[in-house]
């Protein structure tokens, strides 16, 4: 068992036989006959001396437990902290809890594997589809093209009429690179203008009335340049002239 060093218990040693000193001096000037001090101030200046006197003896005791508590090679004691200090700890503070738990359920799943495990079933059961269609089904080819002569009216396939026509009505520049191009980018630009987050229809007017447009547009130029149509791409009642469309 580690000792306690001698000058600590010569310090404590000399703290009591000076508080005991000072006490005797003064119960000594206090029986005198001379001193012109009141009593009750000789007692409180006693009382004070004693409690100083006691504090110095436990500050020596609790510098020798502190000694008593490192380890017999001088080093650092025991449950000292960082560069041997011997400070207390004040208290312990809680950490919170590093995730947000909420107990109101959300409507939202993971893109993976929630969304993106049905969308690639789906991909695999539509190329099944189409396989198994077009080993039954002959596709509606027309017969081979003669350079020697060109059909009329020459027309794109139906999802490119809607180009075909923007060009009989504007410049090149105008019908195939500026029109579209707005037309993306309002598209691209929706879902920063629209911040609404319900996934409602009827929540969402803004939303739907611009893709209504889009999709109304393009539907119309598709219509006219499917069925009103005719020879030399020139307007045409289809009901009067005939059909000028195949598949």
């Amino acid at each position: 068992m580690t000792e306690i060093p001698e000058h600590l218990l010569k310090r404590a040693q000399a703290a009591r036989e000076k508080a005991a000193s000072e006490g005797g001096a003064a119960a000594s000037s206090s029986d005198g006959g001379d001193s012109r001090i009141p009593e009750h101030l000789l007692e409180r200046s006693r009382a004070a001396k004693d409690k100083s006197a006691g504090g110095a003896v436990a500050v020596a005791e609790k510098a020798a437990a502190v000694v008593a508590a490192a380890p017999a090679s001088g080093g650092v004691p025991v449950g000292a902290g960082p560069g041997g200090h011997t400070q207390r700890l004040l208290t312990v503070v809680k950490s919170g809890s590093i995730q947000d738990v909420k107990a109101i359920p959300v409507d939202k799943v993971h893109t993976w594997p929630h969304l993106l495990a049905v969308e690639f079933v789906a991909a695999l059961a539509c190329t099944a589809f189409l396989f198994f269609f077009s080993i039954f089904v002959n596709a509606p080819l027309l017969q081979l093209a003669n350079p020697n002569q060109t059909p009329n009216p020459s027309k794109a396939p139906w999802y490119f009429l809607g180009l075909q026509e923007l060009l009989t009505m504007f410049h090149p520049m105008v019908a195939g690179v500026t029109i579209p191009g707005i037309a993306l980018f309002a598209l691209i630009l929706a879902p920063y203008i629209d911040r609404n987050p319900s996934n409602k229809p009827e929540d969402r007017k803004f939303a739907t009335s611009l893709m209504t447009v889009h999709l109304m547009f393009w539907a119309v130029l598709v219509i006219i340049g499917s069925f009103f149509r005719g020879p030399g791409f020139n307007f045409v009642f289809p009901w009067r002239d005939g059909l000028f469309f195949e598949l």
